[in-house]
């Protein structure tokens, strides 16, 4: 937010420098950039001289320029050619001189020697708009014929430089969002050293009604979406440019003046950060102002052009049949202020702050205002501002205030009551505050203290430090007020020391993430908040569980993700838009789930839930393109061999977990692993197409999503035991069996393990044969045995006992046959 020096002066006597100005409130918490020196129009007009036109003749090859000589007190006339319909010999005019730089917002371009129709033209004569002294582009500028030829038009126009900060408002801070806001914190600053500074808010006390000429009824029927509602008309008024003062000022801060009624407004909303509007008299019919929502679908033209489709939700401000205003929000194409307008109704409120957000983000828009009513404003400052600004409109227009002020306050506010301890002061800050300190940084504040208990003070925060509400944020306010530089530091170490619940988790991520890493892949780190689009079609995780935002930034993060997959997808999208293609991403974080099902009176969160899980996202080829091995495609047993890995890793044994197939609507093919005791512990398989789709990519990925907390939980059962090295060889016999599609190795590995639980050590499948020469419906497994004794060598007799005993579970249990 722009705030300029001068402004910020008009309403406190201070006499800091710009940049100690930008320190010190920086130090109390309004962090400020560097301190820009500008002129209050872009360019400082620098290169323009008032010349007089000597001669103007028609231009031979053009029905509508003209030929003139122009001296510019140079001694040197120029000839320059001109399209204004008003140029004529005699008149005194700004000329732009040849390597002059102009404006237009942020484009600018350099004046040339040039030709124009075959004419030579050293330079141009000037209108208004072209070199930022207003909008009108009816013809050049005609200047009075006393002017001085030579003068620069910088000084003819008294452009001046001046200073401007760029204070970064947090989101809590409403109440600085303004030139009177930042002045109120900064004297509360300098009070401490200097009792005597005053902040001066400009005086209302002229404000009285003219006469009754032009009443207009307002209704408010949404009051939970409005706080206050207050309005005054005026007659007679006279719409035109604003003064020199206000545009320079708003130039100053970089807004554009639009006329002075508009330009009041705008005024106000940076000095005292009460957004206004004003309505043409004309657009409100039966004189009547009506504050509520509309129907759904009901079509409205905003101030951009734009026809939007309204919310059942959106707050709008309305005439006895029509919409005018999205409230708080954007104007109406039509109700707003224009040259013809004679009548004007003009509107200052306080809007709920959830209401507003809402309506701006549904509908895309960000304005001055919204800033302003999402955040809060000063509900108690509604009235004294729409006072001021009917002064001014007055003074600047010639109207006259033709009504009372309605103002609709349907439950005042005082502010926040809050209960402050002198001994937590002191202890939260750590350092022993004098109680005169604290009370004289309260009173600069406007934290009136209503009661004082010695050690207890009950106090009373105004309603516009809606960031202000409990005992510790009075604190941090004494502290940043107080000086955050002049709390010491001591040998004293204040903590408090909290066990941890899972005490090996850290160390089994770095473990973890260390193996990952080292195989290739690199750690992401997505948002929690995500789109409930991306749920709005799933049945696995529907949007009904999602976790939502009750003031959502924007649609796209509304919720808390309920998968880490989604924000993995975009991550490979924004790299694969970049032409890296081969990708290994693994990610550790929260997912949210609610259930309705799970509410119970007075316990707010049992319908949530929040678990930490590890994401393993997979896709491209194995290895770099390398002449000296083919490339390989990574695929989902690459995964898989990935996360038993990991199982591996933390000392999870394959009798600790059941596997099981399927799919879902995230996972084609998947695989799951479970506890013994049914637990989900991690599941795998490639992302379905229709998402990868979605998200526009066009490359298989294989993501995996392992339950972290429940394999924790799974290496804690697990206990490292040591056993001696084998004195006896262990001996392999392979078989090649010939079996029915459906069966699974799986059932073989069981099935090995059932039948001889002793000497039977491992159960490998090295090869898969399906095709020529073998019978419809069957395919060949190669399965290898290790077996082993740990008390002595087997024999041959012992070794093919049970090699016959498999076969024949094999043929009775699956109708296996050997190959």
């Amino acid at each position: 937010m722009n705030i300029a020096y001068s402004w910020l002066q008009s309403l406190l006597s201070f006499d800091l420098s710009p940049s100690d100005t930008a320190a010190a409130l920086t130090s109390i918490g309004l962090e400020n950039g560097p301190v820009e020196e500008v002129e209050t129009i872009k360019g400082g007009l620098e290169g323009l001289v008032i010349g007089q036109v000597l001669t103007c003749e028609p231009h031979p090859n053009s029905d509508h320029l003209h030929l003139t000589t122009v001296d510019v007190g140079t001694g040197e006339v120029l000839p320059v050619v001109c399209g204004a319909p008003n140029v004529a010999a005699g008149q005194k005019v700004v000329v732009a001189t040849i390597g002059t730089k102009l404006y237009s917002g942020d484009e600018c371009f350099t004046i040339k020697r040039s030709k124009i129709r075959g004419a030579e033209s050293m330079g141009m004569i000037c209108a208004e708009d072209e070199i930022g002294l207003g909008v009108s582009h009816d013809g050049i500028i005609v200047l009075p014929d006393d002017v001085q030829v030579g003068m620069p038009a910088s000084e003819y126009y008294g452009i001046s430089k001046e200073y401007v900060l760029e204070v970064d408002i947090t989101p809590n801070r409403a109440d600085a969002a303004s030139h009177f806001g930042v002045a109120r914190d900064l004297a509360a600053y300098l009070k401490q050293t200097n009792p005597t500074i005053t902040l001066e808010r400009p005086s209302v006390e002229a404000f009285a009604v003219d006469n009754h000429d032009y009443p207009v009824a307002v209704t408010l029927e949404n009051p939970e979406a409005c706080i206050r509602y207050a309005g005054v008309t005026l007659t007679n008024v006279k719409v035109g440019e604003s003064p020199k003062w206000l545009k320079d000022r708003l130039l100053l801060i970089g807004v554009r003046p639009i006329n002075n009624v508009v330009d009041v407004t705008n005024y106000l909303l940076h000095e005292m950060g009460q957004p206004l509007h004003a309505f043409d008299g004309a657009q409100i019919k039966g004189d009547q102002v009506r504050v509520r929502m509309v129907e759904p679908g009901t079509r409205f033209v905003t101030l951009d052009g734009v026809e939007r489709k309204l919310d059942a939700s959106d707050l709008m401000i309305c005439n006895a049949t029509d919409p005018m205003c999205i409230a708080g929000v954007f104007g109406g194409l039509d109700s707003g202020v224009t040259e013809s307008t004679a009548n004007v109704f003009l509107e200052s409120a306080c809007f709920s702050p959830v209401h507003i957000r809402k309506t701006a983000r549904r509908h895309g828009l960000n304005t001055d205002a919204s800033f302003r009513f999402e955040r809060g404003v000063d509900p108690n400052a509604v009235v004294y501002v729409l006072k001021r600004a009917a002064l001014m409109i007055k003074e600047l227009t010639g109207a006259t205030i033709a009504s009372e002020i309605v103002d609709i306050y349907p439950e005042p506010q005082e502010g926040f009551k809050v209960e402050l301890s002198l001994d937590k002061v002191n202890r939260l800050i750590g350092k022993v505050l004098p109680k005169e300190t604290v009370l004289s940084i309260l009173e600069a504040l406007e934290i009136a203290v209503l009661a004082d208990g010695g050690d207890l003070l009950s106090l009373l925060v105004p309603a516009y430090r809606v960031d202000v509400q409990r005992d510790v944020d009075v604190i941090e306010d004494i502290l940043r007020i107080y000086g955050y530089n002049n709390v010491a530091f001591t040998d004293t170490m204040r903590s408090t020391i909290v066990p941890s619940v899972k005490p090996d988790s850290h160390k089994m991520q770095q473990l973890v993430s260390e193996q990952l890493t080292a195989n290739g892949f690199n750690e992401i780190l997505n948002n929690s908040l995500t789109a409930a689009s991306y749920y709005s079609s799933l049945t696995s995780l529907p949007e009904a569980q999602c976790v939502r935002l009750l003031n959502p930034l924007s649609n796209d993060l509304n919720v808390m993700r309920q998968t880490l997959l989604f924000g993995g997808l975009e991550s490979i999208a924004h790299k694969r838009n970049r032409r890296k293609t081969d990708l290994r991403f693994y990610e550790f974080g929260n997912c949210y789930h609610y259930d309705g099902e799970a509410k119970r009176e007075g316990e707010t969160l049992a319908a949530y839930s929040e678990e930490m899980h590890l994401g393993i996202w997979l896709t491209g080829f194995k290895q770099e393109q390398h002449w000296s091995a083919p490339q390989v495609k990574l695929t989902v047993y690459d995964l898989k061999a990935f996360v038993q890995s990991i199982f591996v890793r933390l000392g999870v044994q394959a009798d600790q977990y059941a596997l099981s197939e399927g799919s879902s609507d995230l996972l084609a093919h998947a695989l799951s692993y479970s506890t013994r005791k049914g637990a989900p512990l991690a599941t795998l398989g490639q992302v379905q197409p229709g998402l990868l789709k979605a998200f526009d990519i066009d490359a298989p990925v294989y993501f995996a999503d392992v339950r972290w907390d429940v394999l924790l939980d799974t290496v804690k059962r697990y206990k490292v035991q040591f056993a001696e090295l084998p004195r006896y060889p262990e001996v392999r016999r392979d078989l090649a069996l010939l079996v029915d599609e459906a069966v699974r190795f799986e059932t073989i590995e069981q099935l090995a393990f059932a039948t001889e639980r002793k000497l039977l050590r491992s159960v490998t499948l090295f090869d898969v044969y399906e095709g020529k020469n073998l019978p419809a419906g069957k395919k060949s497994y190669a399965v290898s045995f290790v077996l082993q004794d740990m008390t002595q060598t087997l024999t041959d007799d012992k070794i093919d006992a049970i090699m016959s005993k498999l076969v024949k579970q094999y043929e009775q249990q699956l109708g296996a046959s050997l190959r």
